[in-house]
């Protein structure tokens, strides 16, 4: 069975998945790849860092907020067949959180 390349994740379609699932007040996501240049893991598209707030985690703490985060990615982390998303940072808040 031929190996397929899939094309990097880009900011771009973790917003849209983000804005899909969790409706987010703020949102700000950043790709950090560059700065690991060298690393395992580390190509085009793979270091990501989001800050989100979404009332969707109001009550929540942060492992279920992070688990809310990472099933809207799914489709863009490995073990979904995305394209591969190799290090993620998440700040997530609910509103009024500072």
């Amino acid at each position: 069975m031929p190996m397929t390349t899939m094309p990097p994740a880009t900011v771009a379609a973790i917003e849209a998945a983000l804005r899909a699932e969790l409706a987010p007040l703020e949102l700000t996501v950043r790709d950090d790849s560059a700065a690991h240049a060298g690393h395992a893991g580390a190509g085009d598209g793979s270091h990501f860092s989001l800050q989100i707030t979404s009332e969707r985690f109001a009550g929540l703490g942060r492992v279920a907020r992070h688990r809310l985060v990472y099933h809207a990615l799914r489709h863009l982390l490995p073990q979904g067949g995305g394209p591969g998303i190799h290090a993620l940072v998440i700040d997530a808040r609910a509103p009024g959180e500072a």
